[in-house]
């Protein structure tokens, strides 16, 4: 209920007070009497009050509330688009008032337009920069290196998922986390919280890690640089951790190539130096003395001729730029020359050649030299890693139905390691095992791969138990106009 209507009520409730004094008292007497004076002078005085309170009001109603009535209007106004709109009809003495509130509410709108501004500023500032995060992050993910970026607090700030395999953490749980938490290194944690304390922002640091990894030891070139703010403060370290396993394998792989290129190259240079210097010197003789020099000087050139055949032929093909001279071959005859030509070399030390099967009447498509060679690198191990006295078999079997040859080259030597199997065919790649045996480059049956699958689009294949020998098997397709005749087939020679 209203206080106007609170009031009126009142007044009502009193005049009936005041009408109903009047109405008792008795005509009569002609006066009040003193009983009912008691009565009716609180009544008047409150029939009175009620009087002046209702007019005092009505007045405060007309000078105080309607003003505040037209403030308020007008603070809507100004708090709305039509700022400088004004009420001309405010009394005198409220207008300094509504001066003041006028200026208040206008340095109060142009301070929320200005907060305005500068949310919306932080609002793109914030956008560019969680697409600069996003598209940091997706360069990072696209590095081959892990990457590790960690904080003041040493605590990982960034990273990829290569990091994580490399340094074996969860990627999604490595976000703002300690490094001592995450990482299980101690000498990697040790290298990143040195270089951070170490604030030298000049030169990246370089350090060789090794970590092993699934049983395998390898290597690693630390790159460690501090990062900082606009102040020249460090605020992190960038780690990058680049894995040169491979590359140290190959530097090692090069390293015995050129010692085992040495030692091939000086052998039969010395050989050949040493009979020469016999025929001049007039040792030889009679005429079969010097027709055993003359043979032994000509197997030790053969022997450099094939090293360098080798070497060429490697990188010619690699490279797409070797000729290829294919003609039609008769399969028996280039087996027999590479058989004949390594005799000696197996005769030296006591091995036994032996040739099963035959291919006469049979011819391929293909580069007479290059299958040459071939087969020699393959015969040319079978006797180097073979027993004193061992067995050495050269086996050729047709497969009418694939028309496809296949030449099996046997031997009862030490045999190859099962770990050392899956990388026998790679270049410079020697068993660890047998660099005591023989010496060589690690160049031959890299080669004999090339020549066969690379050239010829044929199929090697190995098998070997350690310590029952190896086999050595290509697959060539078979020439589509073979020789007719096959007659004086060869069951297989021996020496």
């Amino acid at each position: 209920m209203s206080i106007g209507r609170t009031i009126s009520l009142v007044c009502s409730l009193s005049a009936a007070a005041v009408i109903a004094l009047l109405l008792a008292v008795e005509p009569s007497e002609g006066w009040i009497s003193p009983g009912a004076m008691w009565w009716m002078l609180p009544a008047l005085s409150i029939f009175g009050g009620l009087c002046v309170g209702v007019i005092s009001y009505m007045v405060a109603t007309r000078v105080v509330t309607e003003p505040i009535a037209r403030l308020r209007l007008q603070y809507d106004r100004l708090s709305g688009s039509d700022a400088s709109a004004t009420d001309s009809a405010s009394p005198p003495w409220l207008r300094p008032l509504t001066d003041s509130v006028e200026r208040s509410l206008c340095s109060f709108r142009t301070r929320v337009e200005e907060l305005g501004c500068e949310r919306r500023d932080l609002e793109i500032q914030v956008r560019v920069a969680e697409t600069e995060r996003h598209h940091a992050e997706a360069i990072l993910h696209s590095i081959a290196d892990a990457v590790l970026v960690t904080d003041a607090f040493n605590e990982i700030a960034m990273t990829n998922e290569t990091a994580a395999q490399a340094l074996r953490f969860n990627l999604a749980e490595s976000h703002r986390q300690p490094i001592d938490r995450i990482l299980h290194d101690p000498a990697l944690i040790k290298l990143i919280k040195d270089t951070r304390e170490a604030g030298n922002i000049r030169s990246p640091r370089h350090v060789e890690h090794r970590i092993v990894h699934n049983g395998r030891n390898k290597v690693y070139d630390v790159t460690l640089a501090c990062v900082t703010n606009a102040d020249r403060e460090v605020t992190g370290v960038v780690t990058i951790l680049r894995d040169v396993t491979r590359e140290k394998e190959i530097a090692e792989m090069k390293s015995d190539f050129v010692s085992g290129v040495s030692h091939e190259l000086r052998t039969p240079l010395s050989s050949i130096k040493a009979y020469v210097e016999m025929l001049v010197d007039g040792e030889a003789d009679n005429e079969q003395t010097r027709t055993e020099f003359y043979n032994i000087i000509q197997s030790e050139t053969n022997r450099l001729s094939r090293l360098i055949d080798n070497i060429l032929n490697i990188n010619r093909i690699e490279a797409g730029i070797v000729r290829v001279q294919r003609e039609e071959i008769a399969l028996a005859g280039i087996v027999s020359d590479a058989v004949e030509v390594m005799r000696p070399q197996a005769r030296a030390r006591q091995i036994t050649i032996s040739e099963q099967g035959s291919a006469l009447g049979y011819s391929i498509y293909a580069d007479k030299d290059m299958l040459y060679q071939a087969l020699l690198n393959l015969l040319s191990n079978a006797i180097k890693y073979n027993d004193q006295g061992g067995r050495v078999t050269v086996e050729t079997a047709i497969d009418e139905i694939d028309r496809t040859v296949t030449i099996h080259v046997s031997d009862t030597g030490v045999g190859i390691p099962r770990e050392a199997q899956a990388h026998l065919f790679e270049k410079f790649y020697r068993v660890p095992d047998h660099k005591k045996l023989a010496k060589g480059t690690g160049l031959g049956l890299n080669l004999v791969k090339h020549v066969v699958e690379t050239v010829h689009m044929g199929k090697v294949r190995m098998r070997s138990e350690p310590g029952s020998g190896s086999t050595f098997s290509i697959t060539l397709p078979i020439s589509e106009s073979p020789q007719i005749s096959r007659a004086g087939e060869k069951k297989g020679t021996e020496v």
